[in-house]
């Protein structure tokens, strides 16, 4: 068997002697890599855009209504011979809905691991008006303190300060797009109205989430004023948790659910079809993107299949001098092996480039979240998969040339009869 250094030395010669064709399956997988990577940053960019959205809004975890369990199970009868059994029933539960005791959940919340924090949350359904204008929209009842402890709004201001609202009792806080709509600013009263109450605030400020349809329709308020204004002196709707691995959320919320006894949303569950969304995107994407490496890679195998029937004197020579099956067979291989590295090295700068220039690119989008220019995520998986799948379709078109190459023999060739 000879050395791989030689046997590189000779794929090396075979490949430039058709230089042209290998460079155009070279374009074709620096192009697929290149494409792959940008593809993916991309989809991935908004998709952990919108989680950060929806957790800087929404928290992790959503204590919800109390449950009280009725008929857990139903037990079969046996027939004759046999023992009976006993059926489990998820929907034996009747809910009462909203929290009761707010302070006694968030103190039992507090004693779970990875809880950072959590806060009481009284959400309604209002009119809001200003002058002549009147939307309809919701409110939400918050302690300011608290709920800069699971929420990212001390960040999302835009006009205004958490800080001033929290010392105005009678403040509010005014969704951008909402507030563009009312042709409101800080400083201006707004009326809100429910069941025929109606109560006058002031502006304190306006916050931009990034989530358009919460931007165009909800604002803040102090909790006790939502009470007084929904007229729900007892309950709150719910209790927004938020904790240090949002990734592990529903293993934590089955736990808050079985010994709190009250409903437990993950972010995952609530946002489960925008994730499948993001999913078929990113995944669609990357099977596209493929299709450009395998185009490519079935120009390798052409190349090769001909450069084993033009070469067929050549590797008869080299198989009377000494050279393996194996080694003949390693030397078609390490020929795809050359172009799969040169393509993929190559292909990692261009992609690299292609999102660096993508993420300098203004672009306003409006929609289930918000941004002014594109987003990406630099990620080494990105690199590693666009790695994997050029580096199956190279081998496999290299593979079958390559054994083809392995079985000449010399004696045919000098015959005339080898293929």
């Amino acid at each position: 068997m000879r050395s791989f250094r030689q046997n590189l030395l000779i794929a090396y010669r075979f490949l430039v002697a058709k230089n042209r064709a290998m460079l155009m399956s070279l374009a074709g997988i620096v192009f697929g890599v290149a494409f792959f990577i940008f593809t993916q940053a991309q989809t991935s960019g908004f998709e952990n855009f919108f989680i950060r959205t929806i957790l800087g809004t929404n928290g992790t975890l959503r204590v919800q209504d109390e449950f009280q369990s009725t008929v857990n199970s139903m037990v079969v009868a046996a027939e004759e011979g046999q023992e009976g059994f006993e059926i489990p029933l998820r929907e034996g539960r009747s809910y009462i809905s909203g929290i009761r005791n707010p302070r006694q959940i968030i103190d039992a919340l507090e004693e779970f691991t990875g809880v950072t924090g959590a806060a009481p949350v009284l959400r309604g359904g209002v009119e809001i008006a200003s002058g002549f204008r009147e939307v309809s929209g919701r409110v939400i009842g918050i302690l300011p303190r608290e709920y800069i402890e699971v929420s990212d709004l001390e960040h999302q201001m835009i006009y205004g300060s958490l800080r001033d609202f929290e010392q105005e009792p009678d403040g509010i806080l005014v969704g951008n797009r909402l507030a563009e709509r009312l042709e409101v600013m800080p400083g201006r009263f707004i009326l809100l109205r429910h069941l025929g109450t109606t109560r006058r605030y002031r502006i304190a400020g306006i916050f931009e989430t990034g989530i358009d349809v919460f931007d165009k329709t909800h604002v803040f308020v102090h909790l006790p004023e939502a009470r007084r204004l929904l007229q729900r002196m007892e309950r709150v709707s719910y209790i927004q948790v938020m904790t240090e691995d949002p990734d592990k959320a529903p293993a934590t919320a089955a736990q808050m659910q079985y010994a709190l006894h009250h409903s437990v949303a993950s972010w995952q569950e609530r946002e489960k079809s925008w994730l499948e969304v993001f999913r078929v995107l990113r995944i669609s994407s990357g099977l596209s993107m493929s299709t450009i490496i395998l185009i490519a890679g079935l120009g390798i195998f052409n190349t090769l299949a001909i450069i084993v029937m033009e070469r067929s004197r050549e590797i008869a020579i080299l198989r009377s001098i000494g050279f393996s099956r194996r080694d003949i067979r390693n030397i078609f291989l390490y020929q795809g092996m050359l172009v799969y590295v040169a393509g993929t090295l190559i292909g990692f700068g261009l992609g690299a480039a292609l999102t660096a220039i993508a993420e300098s690119l203004p672009i306003r989008i409006r929609g289930i979240f918000s941004t002014d220019h594109f987003l990406v995520t630099w990620s080494p998986w990105h690199y590693v998969s666009a790695a994997v799948v050029a580096g199956i379709v190279v081998v496999i078109a290299a593979l079958i040339p390559a054994r083809r190459a392995a079985r000449v023999e010399p004696g045919d060739v000098i015959r005339g009869t080898g293929g």
